[in-house]
């Protein structure tokens, strides 16, 4: 199905972050002199503050380019500023699902020989995204409350009987949820999509009552650190920090879906063709190298050996794609971009009824 109630989600705001989100504020984009300035979008906190230093910094000793930093990068604003006919961002690190499901319309296609699609794992790139880095929805538990006898499967986040306690998620269907509960399910891992949404529903209704929806990642985080939850399953930065902050989680390395973040460039970026330049700058090894090594995620190109970044021990516990961990599925971009809309207004109904 069409995402005909899409623009219901930007007019709401409804984002779906790959890292923690932050506040702040910017300027507008482009200069009136000669002197190159690229603004660029993103969730603020942390995370922006990492692609300043492993994306930006180096493009700026390359070329010169400086950047204007803003915050959020909100697809509402993306789509006021289109219709407006003033956009000011030039790229926006946000959902690969917007650009997706208004590719040449609010989204610039990637139409540039800068970008070469087979140096990305298949069906992570797309006409108007390519993913800048990689990583998981992470299950993980706090192993205070299991000390003898944890987890080891994907099917335990369904077993309140025998793991009883809280578990928390992010309050968006594509938090990994879903295809979590077809395997626990019994659905084989080639045949979750197209996803059976009356299956996987019919499987959440057996843990609802043991559900906590976070409304931000910020909030996952503060509650495993005050113990509201024994499991969690949350993107990979998100796990890190929360470690990090003295929550004892421990992941399990079963069935973990995995997704990309992307950088995007809105419809009528005033520097388009500098900004194809710093998007084929970002995915290069040296810079994926680089900032996987800042933020624990994964490198969005298979050609960049994992084991050579220098990873911290957490950064090491929470990456799902180094050797050993268990099962992986690449969440699939087309349905996710084609359903997305109605599968929301389901997720809502469900949790309220």
């Amino acid at each position: 199905m069409r995402n005909k109630r899409l623009p219901a989600l930007l007019a709401g705001a409804l984002l779906v972050a790959t890292a923690a989100c932050g506040g702040g504020g910017g300027g507008g984009g482009g200069s009136a002199s000669t002197e190159k300035v690229l603004t660029w979008a993103s969730t603020g906190g942390q995370f922006q503050e990492d692609e300043k230093k492993g994306l930006q910094e180096p493009f700026t000793a390359k070329t010169g380019t400086k950047f204007v930093n803003v915050s959020p990068a909100e697809p509402a604003q993306v789509k006021a500023m289109v219709a407006a006919g003033n956009t000011t961002w030039d790229l926006a690190n946000m959902s690969w699902i917007y650009a997706g499901a208004y590719c040449g319309q609010l989204f610039e296609k990637l139409d540039t020989p800068l970008i070469d699609r087979s140096k990305f794992p298949p069906g992570t790139t797309h006409d108007c995204f390519v993913p800048t880095y990689r990583y998981a929805n992470v299950f993980s538990y706090n192993a205070d409350d299991y000390p003898k006898d944890p987890p080891t499967k994907i099917e335990d986040f369904f077993d309140t009987k025998r793991f009883p306690g809280k578990r928390i998620v992010q309050d968006y269907p594509k938090n990994g949820l879903l295809e979590a509960a077809l395997i626990a399910d019994g659905v084989p891992i080639d045949k979750i999509y197209p996803l059976d949404v009356d299956r996987a529903f019919r499987k959440l209704d057996t843990i609802k009552d043991s559900l906590i929806f976070a409304p931000s990642y910020g909030a996952v985080q503060q509650m495993l650190v005050d113990r509201q939850a024994s499991m969690v399953m949350t993107v990979t930065a998100r796990s890190i920090v929360t470690k990090q902050s003295g929550a004892n989680l421990k992941p399990v390395w079963d069935f973990t879906t995995t997704d990309i973040g992307a950088l995007v460039i809105p419809k009528g970026a005033p520097h388009k063709e500098l900004a194809f330049q710093a998007l084929a700058f970002v995915t290069e090894p040296e810079q994926a190298r680089a900032y996987a090594q800042l933020t624990g995620i994964a490198p969005a190109r298979p050609d960049v050996d994992i084991s050579t970044i220098k990873y911290t021990d957490v950064q090491k516990e929470f990456n799902a794609f180094l050797p050993d961990r268990g099962r992986l599925l690449e969440q699939n971009k087309e349905w996710w971009i084609k359903n997305t809309d109605a599968l929301v207004e389901r997720w809502t109904r469900w949790k309220v009824s």
